[in-house]
Formats: C-alpha cells, sequence, structure tokens
C-alpha cells in the first residue's frame, strides 16, 4: 500500500464521515466509538472522485476547526480549575451553622432584658456625670453691666478685669481650668490645613521655607518667613488667668501648674525646637524669621522656662490640636491641691477679641470622674435606647396576645 499523506488522509477521513452520517438516515452524528473506527478505516480508503473530494476538504477543515475548539476550551476548564478553591469544609462552606428560631418565647424577653441592662447603665453614666462640678464663668464683656465691658472698647493692650465666684463646696484635686470660645470655627477647611508641620517638628529648611499652606501667612511683605506660620497660629488664643482665694480683707495667688497639659505626642513628637549644629541657643536658631502678625513676641519668647518655649510651649501645643466643633474649650491649666469653699477671684488679661464673629469666651473650673468631665449625652444615649427597646417589647407582646388566639384557630 503507497504512503497516504496527511491532506489526503484528511480528505478520504472526511469522505467516510459523509457516508456514515448519510447512512445513519436520522441525522444523529456518531458516537466516539464509531468515530475512531471512521478514522481507521479513512487510512485504509482513498477515493479521488472530485466531488468527494471538494466535500472532503470542506468537512476536513470543519473537524480540524472543531478539534481547535475542543481543545481551547480543554485549556479553558484547566485554567478555571487552577482557581478552584480546595475541597474543605471551611472553602466549601460545609461548616455547621446554626439558626435561631425566633419565637415569641425568645425574643420578648431578649427585647425586655436589653432594655433594663442599657437603661441601668444610662443612668450610672448620667449621674456619674452629673456629679462632675462645673463652675463656669462667661467674660465676653458684652453686656454694660459686665466686669470686662470697659476691655471691649479699650484700644491698649493687657486690659485687665476680675470676676469673683464662690465655691460652695471642696472641689477636690485635680480641678481643670479650662478656656471656652463659642463660634469659632477652628473645623473649617482652609483654617484646619493653614500650618506647616514640619516646621513645627523643628526642620530648619521649612523654618526659613515655609509650606504654601500657610499662605497668606507664610511671609511678611518683606517676604521674611514667618514662625510658626499660618492662620491657627496667627489665631492663638493669648488671655490670661490668674487665680486668688479671697480671705476677708487678704488675697492669696493660687498655684496653677502649666505642666502636662498638652498630649504626649503632641510635646514629645510633633513638636520640636529648631537646632542649630553648633548647639546655639533658641533666639539665634530662629533668627531670619519673623513673628506672626497677631503675637504680641516672637516664639523664643513664650516663656522663659526652655522645656516650655518655642514650639514646644504647652499653650500653643494646646491652641494648635483644632477642634471639631464651633464650640470648644482647652486645657489652660491644672489646680493639683483642688478648691476649697470660700470666695475666689480671677484677674483676667483680656487680649483675645471675640465680638467681631459674634463669639463669646468663657473660663471654666471643672472636676473630673472615672469617665471624664461632664458630658451627660452617653448617658441618655443608653437611656433612650433602653426606653426604646422596652416599648419594643410592650408592642410586641400586645400583638402576640392579640393574634395569638387567631394562629391556633387557623391551626385547628
Amino acid at each position: 500500500m503507497p504512503p497516504v499523506s496527511v491532506g489526503d488522509w484528511c480528505l478520504t477521513t472526511s469522505i467516510i464521515l459523509i457516508d456514515r452520517y448519510l447512512s445513519r438516515g436520522g441525522g444523529k452524528p456518531a458516537s466516539s466509538v464509531e468515530r475512531s473506527q471512521v478514522v481507521t478505516q479513512g487510512l485504509r480508503h482513498y477515493v479521488k472522485t472530485r466531488d468527494q473530494r471538494t466535500i472532503g476538504r470542506r468537512v476536513c477543515f470543519l473537524s480540524v476547526s472543531s478539534k481547535t475548539v475542543l481543545e481551547m476550551s480543554r485549556q479553558r476548564d484547566q485554567a478555571v480549575l487552577k482557581n478552584k478553591p480546595d475541597n474543605t469544609a471551611f472553602t466549601q462552606q460545609r461548616l455547621p451553622a446554626w439558626q435561631p428560631f425566633l419565637s415569641a418565647g425568645y425574643v420578648l424577653p431578649t427585647f425586655f432584658l436589653l432594655g433594663l441592662v442599657f437603661i441601668a447603665i444610662g443612668l450610672g453614666l448620667y449621674f456619674t456625670s452629673n456629679n462632675v462640678i462645673e463652675i463656669e464663668l462667661e467674660y465676653t464683656g458684652r453686656s454694660p453691666n459686665s466686669s470686662c465691658h470697659h476691655c471691649t472698647k479699650n484700644d491698649t493692650k493687657d486690659c485687665k478685669c476680675n470676676i469673683e465666684f464662690k465655691v460652695d463646696k471642696t472641689l477636690p484635686g485635680p480641678v481643670f481650668m479650662y478656656y471656652e470660645l463659642v463660634n469659632f470655627y477652628q473645623n473649617h477647611r482652609k483654617y484646619g490645613v493653614s500650618r506647616d508641620d514640619d516646621q513645627l517638628n523643628g526642620d530648619l529648611k521649612y523654618l526659613k521655607e515655609p509650606s504654601e499652606y500657610c499662605f497668606p501667612f507664610r511671609q511678611d511683605g518683606q517676604n521674611r518667613p514667618i514662625a510658626p506660620c499660618g492662620a491657627i497660629a496667627n489665631s492663638m488664643f493669648n488671655d490670661s488667668f490668674v487665680l486668688y482665694k479671697v480671705n476677708n480683707s487678704e488675697i492669696s495667688k493660687v498655684p496653677l501648674n502649666s505642666k502636662g497639659i498638652s498630649w504626649w505626642t503632641d510635646y514629645n513628637v510633633k513638636f520640636n525646637n529648631p537646632k542649630l549644629d553648633n548647639g546655639t541657643d533658641l533666639k539665634q536658631a530662629f533668627e531670619g524669621t519673623v513673628k506672626p502678625h497677631n503675637w504680641p513676641r516672637p516664639a523664643y519668647e513664650l516663656d522663659t522656662n526652655p522645656e516650655n518655649n518655642g514650639f514646644i510651649n504647652e499653650d500653643f501645643i494646646v491652641w494648635m490640636r483644632t477642634a471639631a466643633l464651633p464650640t470648644f474649650r482647652k486645657l489652660y491649666r491644672r489646680i493639683d491641691d483642688g478648691l476649697q469653699p470660700g470666695k475666689y477671684l480671677v484677674e483676667i488679661s483680656y487680649n483675645y477679641p471675640v465680638l467681631s464673629f459674634n463669639g463669646q469666651k468663657r473660663v471654666t473650673f471643672s472636676t473630673i470622674s472615672w469617665m471624664g468631665g461632664r458630658n451627660p449625652f452617653l448617658g441618655i444615649a443608653y437611656l433612650v435606647c433602653g426606653s426604646v427597646s422596652i416599648v419594643t417589647g410592650i408592642i410586641m407582646l400586645i400583638v402576640y396576645i392579640k393574634y395569638q388566639g387567631q394562629n391556633i384557630r387557623k391551626v385547628e
């Protein structure tokens, strides 16, 4: 038998497939066994009729294309199997599960129990918050009867005014002294980003070349860099307070502690004074810079204590941590020994203007509890949630009693 070429073999095989397909009568395709037999027969037969050759070539092309499609499909299936998860209980989601049956016997007691627990917690938080003692003194000076009213019309610096108050019972230490501003929006976007954290961290490069975010408080009119730059630093609160205890005709000064009023991370990590390689003093490190426009003195003269001067001045650090709401308090001092019953006097150096934006200024003395200062919100929130839970349980109980008989009759 002469050798058979691939083309002739394909042609012969295709013709035999046509013959087999036509001879089946029902138009049903041949099985895989029959196809293998046809291929074997195709190797043994060779048909040279022109019409059969033409038909055979076409069928051969279709058969080869079918093989290509099947091969591509097989490769695709193998690729999919590579991403198939492992046959484990976890990956195939066959882990045991438990679904509670939500019957009235379980749901109603749950609502009542949660309600009672929430109310108990809410009462504890609410009364704990109310036990915090606060003494709040408003000194804006808007009213003509205010002792600080004359300072609102006085253009001279360091206008002083006094406010007297009385402590009825002992305030155990530590007592925290705050200043409070009303209607001051530190959360405004442009105000909040108007600072240079690299400069505040003591980087000499940014000390002389502040960030563009500080504009228009980046440089003065002579293009000298401002340190510290930005709107936040420029608007630093600069009222000061001195507290006196009044004993008949005698007045004694109450010690106020300014150490540790800022966050530890701010004082030890975020804020650092610039340092020169030759170890010169702070004034020389700030050489070539100017103070913010609204500051009475430069940063290196904020305090005589070197550990509380420059960028690490704690009053400055406290102010630079912006508040989220327009009414906010910031810690000013700490009275470690507390306040005894009696009369007290606060001497205020009135420097910070607030009437231009319809603001208010207050000074507050407050004790603390295990949950912090006075804030009844959390206790009220627990009370509301507990009350809603109990009311919901009562409504569901009424509905259950009302429709329970109807369900029993339907079952019967």
